[in-house]
């Protein structure tokens, strides 16, 4: 792409998204070209589509095709400056399916199977703050307030920050881990280039380890974490706009979610079935 993939470059940082969203629509962009072997300076709406089609007639996912549909949209709106080219494009259907949830006895049994203590400290502050993983990973020893029972959480999706709670519990575990691992800092959880945080990949693979060891069969990620946080919260009866602020969601209906993969809310709702029927009227003829 040549030129065009630096403006891109220069785009993407002037808008400010995210590492991982820059690199995505780079990587798709170049799939694209790839594709057709031409500069993207020379096509347009027709070889658009028609790669959109290959990449459907593959049966790539929903989620992935709506990435490159992104990219594309990025690519021609805001680098090519030609938005006619994609005006037509519409985001695909991606499904909305309900994630397996941690019930609290699984998350003890993973939190108990799981090794080195790094690795817990990381996965129990996933839990028990509500953080993305890399959000956990990122976290600085003066984000940690013990005084006043607090995380900072700097700079998370969209780049907001927010507070959420420190568990007593959580705070011991990160004494413990400090006491026996002293980290050099800045990072809580340090990686292995020196000043550096660690990064999600090995936290993932201890993750899995743990779930196997643990006997969940249940098919997750480290994002399940985030998804237990918020319906444990919610079956405790916590408000959920407070979810929606300790989450950092900018919407309340990405909050409301969890309401739909609440089993004990769920559960709980009494049925029309199992409700008396109401008393007959009696009839009074007019005179």
């Amino acid at each position: 792409m040549g030129e065009i993939y630096d403006r891109m470059v220069g785009d993407l940082k002037l808008k400010n998204y995210a590492t991982s969203t820059q690199k995505n629509y780079l990587l798709y962009a170049r799939c694209f070209v790839r594709h057709h072997m031409r500069s993207p300076a020379e096509m347009g709406e027709r070889e658009i589509r028609d790669y959109l089609l290959s990449l459907a007639l593959r049966q790539v996912s929903p989620a992935v095709l709506k990435m490159h549909v992104a990219s594309l949209r990025f690519l021609y709106a805001v680098t090519l400056r030609r938005p006619e080219e994609v005006a037509w494009l519409d985001w695909p259907r991606v499904p909305r399916r309900l994630p397996d949830i941690l019930s609290r006895d699984e998350v003890e049994a993973l939190l108990s199977a799981v090794e080195p203590l790094l690795h817990r400290a990381i996965i129990m502050t996933a839990y028990g703050a509500g953080l993305r993983i890399s959000e956990a990973c990122k976290l600085q020893a003066t984000d940690i307030d013990g005084k006043r029972g607090l995380i900072h959480v700097r700079d998370g999706k969209r780049g907001r920050d927010r507070y959420v709670m420190l568990s007593p519990r959580l705070l011991a575990c990160l004494r413990e881990y400090h006491r026996q691992t002293r980290p050099p800092g800045p990072y809580v959880f340090p990686g292995q280039k020196q000043g550096r945080p660690i990064t999600p990949g090995p936290v993932g693979d201890a993750f899995k380890k743990a779930l196997k060891q643990a006997g969940i069969r249940k098919r997750l990620t480290m994002h399940a974490l985030r998804h237990a946080f918020a319906t444990h919260l919610l079956e405790a009866g916590t408000d959920i706009r407070v979810i929606q602020v300790l989450l950092g969601h900018g919407c309340i209906k990405t909050t409301a979610h969890y309401a739909h993969v609440s089993a004990r809310h769920i559960a709980s709702v009494e049925s029309p079935l199992d409700r008396p029927p109401p008393e007959a009227v009696p009839h009074t003829r007019r005179r």
